[in-house]
């Protein structure tokens, strides 16, 4: 083989190397923002859950439309293959919920629920890799 040629199949292993490389980091990027996204989805139906428990009349179990205080997640609702959660004290204006990776516990995300029953994401915050 001449140099040229040894010099080419170099070339094209480097290149191959860095397109592999870029493919891993890319899926990576991928996997941590689909987590994400599936933990403010689990979120937002825990928030809904809060909600109905907030509106619902004292008589059926809720908080008669006062307030979050009481409130705990069902018990199907606190964990699942996305993450674990859990809920701060309820006041009569919001809750806060905290949902935390299950693979790694550094990676969080903490949405605030207001009285009208959404996700108030601008008082929500994200940790670890979320950031």
């Amino acid at each position: 083989m001449g140099q040229q040629q040894l010099l080419l199949i170099i070339l094209g292993v480097i290149i191959v190397g860095i397109a592999i490389a870029v493919g891993l980091s890319l899926f990576t990027a991928q996997s941590i923002q689909s987590n994400k996204d599936a933990i403010i989805n689990d979120i937002n139906n825990i928030a809904a859950s809060a909600y109905q428990f907030r509106i619902r009349p004292t008589s059926m179990g809720g908080a008669g439309g006062a307030t979050y205080a009481g409130f705990s997640i069902p018990v199907k609702m606190s964990s699942n293959e996305n993450a674990t959660y859990s809920a701060g004290t309820g006041t009569a204006a919001n809750i806060t919920i905290i949902g935390g990776n299950a693979v790694s516990t550094d990676n969080t995300v903490t949405a605030v629920v207001g009285s009208d029953g959404r996700v108030t994401m601008n008082s929500s915050s994200f940790g670890g890799e979320f950031k």
